[in-house]
């Protein structure tokens, strides 16, 4: 907008980077936990190394929970994470969840009755 107004009415014109619009958000007054107020669902944050974690990943889906999975270690080999993407998929068939690729790295795996949408909330709306 600052750009437009330049033009427009002359102002000066300064050049902004990519780092002058960065700004750095400290969450940590917000992610207040409240051990007494225990939950049906949980968001579970994990990450995929090797095979070996996918038990306790899927032992969360049976559970009920939800969960958020990084796999950048495992990208690199494409024999693991197709396997470990397989495990995944077979367990959301058999609970009847979802799963989806979040970016490059991540995957969303969703317990029965939870469906990912697929389209972004842009301005309010879809």
């Amino acid at each position: 907008m600052a750009k437009i107004m330049n033009k427009l009415f002359g102002g000066t014109s300064k050049t902004t980077t990519v780092e002058d619009e960065y700004t750095e958000l400290d969450l940590t007054k917000y992610e207040e936990v409240l051990d007494e107020e225990p939950a049906e669902t949980y968001i579970r944050v994990a990450e995929l190394t090797n095979l070996n974690e996918l038990t306790a990943l899927k032992r969360e889906i049976y559970g009920g929970n939800i969960v958020m999975i990084d796999i950048s270690n495992i990208k690199a080999d494409k024999l693991m994470l197709d396997r470990a993407l397989k495990d995944l998929k077979d367990v959301v068939m058999d609970v009847h969840g979802d799963i989806a690729g979040i970016k490059d790295d991540q995957v969303l795996v969703t317990p029965t009755g939870i469906k990912i949408d697929r389209s972004k909330i842009l301005g309010g709306r879809y």
